[in-house]
């Protein structure tokens, strides 16, 4: 018994400090096209990440992975096909630090609830019958082809249950956690400057109406601005690229350990199941393209997201790749420090700056080609595939010389 609890000490030291995701819930009352939105940017001490298909339940559902979980055995945010989709942060509020808490458990179980679970309803009784305790202190947050959006706060035995449809909870439409609960012990937790950041560009977008993928993924994915202390990457617009301007971006919604930044796009009630978009930035946001998934009878996906056995995506790779031109320095805490001239500057060769056109014309065209689909044509899909793994291996070939082959 001492050494088992030992083990989960370990485990709690060993996983607190990397898991620091910053999530949203867009209810479909609220976004332009209708479609609810599940929004992650994962934060871990595994960088490598890629996209797959699993199955061995009622459903066949895909999703992000770490690239040495081959099995896999966890699913950090994915969708099934009957439109069901999952998501999680950490809470660090919700349990006693005396109490038994193993973060990869919260994986295990998305994984299992994507091959069962249809229905967010459906997943709170998962959570009912689930044996206790169950080793978790987490935001789970989860969508469905009815229309249905809500959070679940949940420990080892207990759970709260927040619909993104309560306009008490949520009036302008969304839902915002990092990690804390709010149902939480007080003043506990991390991640209050990257809920203050989310919060502030959430707003701006509703009150304009542009809660949609579109600005999830070119504004809330790319973001470094810190809310505390008002610096912003983006302010390097007008330093020349020989410059370098410094800035300590660890309480960033974009920090050392963001490993990928994914949004998950449902369907309005009636639609298909099988619409259900899965938008990835594969890899160091910053330093990431775009590229869009659905569930198909062929199973197939972009291989620039993908890989077999415990491979790495190759955009993940052309991402790492480029942080290191970002955050060059690894000693001590310099890692935590973002050159942001590397990200946009007035020459416009900032990397994320020249990889947003790239990600806008992905979209563009993934959105005019979704015009009229009832589902998803295996043929159409094949194509729009091929098309992505071209455009967007070319792209960073012309751009910054990678990969090289």
């Amino acid at each position: 018994m001492k050494k088992n609890w030992i083990t989960f000490l370990l485990l709690i030291i060993f996983f607190v400090p990397t898991h620091a995701c910053t999530i949203a819930i867009i209810s479909g009352q609220h976004t332009p096209d209708g479609r609810p939105i599940l929004w992650k940017h994962r934060d871990t001490g595994v960088l490598e990440n890629k996209v797959i298909f699993f199955d061995g339940g009622k459903y066949l559902a895909a999703g992000l992975i770490n690239s040495d979980d081959a099995y896999p055995e966890r699913v950090w945010i994915g969708f099934n096909e009957a439109g069901f989709a999952i998501m999680n942060s950490a809470s660090y509020n919700l349990i006693e630090k005396d109490t038994i808490d193993m973060p990869h458990m919260t994986g295990a179980m998305m994984r299992e609830a994507l091959l069962q679970v249809a229905t967010v309803d459906e997943f709170e009784q998962f959570l009912q019958e689930h044996p206790k305790p169950m080793g978790v202190e987490t935001n789970y947050g989860v969508i469905d082809a009815l229309g249905n959006a809500a959070f679940f706060e949940t420990d080892n035995f207990n759970y709260t249950r927040i619909d993104v449809d309560d306009k008490t909870v949520a009036p302008h439409g969304y839902i915002v956690r990092t990690n804390y609960s709010f149902t939480g012990m007080p003043n506990e937790g991390a991640g209050y400057i990257r809920f203050e950041t989310a919060e502030r560009l959430f707003y701006r977008a509703s009150a304009s109406n542009k809660l949609s993928i579109p600005y999830i993924m070119e504004h809330m994915a790319t973001s470094v601005l810190n809310s505390y202390s008002e610096q912003d990457a983006r302010n390097a617009i007008h330093m020349s690229e020989t410059e370098s301007k410094y800035m300590y971006f660890q309480d960033c919604i974009n920090r050392y350990s963001s490993s990928s930044s994914v949004a998950i796009q449902g369907v309005k009630p009636g639609q298909s199941p099988s619409l259900t978009t899965m938008w990835s930035l594969v890899g160091f946001p910053l330093a990431s393209v775009v590229v869009p998934t659905w569930i198909t009878p062929a199973r197939t996906l972009p291989e620039i997201i993908t890989a077999p056995g415990l491979e790495n995506a190759p955009i993940c790779d052309w991402a790492l790749e480029l942080k290191t031109r970002m955050i060059p320095s690894m000693r001590g805490s310099t890692q935590y420090y973002i050159n942001a001239t590397k990200v946009f500057n007035a020459n416009h060769t900032g990397i994320t700056q020249q990889l947003i056109p790239v990600s806008r014309e992905v979209m563009h065209e993934t959105l005019n080609l979704m015009n009229g689909w009832e589902t998803p044509p295996q043929k159409a899909v094949d194509a729009h595939y091929n098309w992505l793994d071209t455009f967007i291996t070319d792209q960073y070939k012309v751009l910054f010389g990678i990969p090289n082959f």
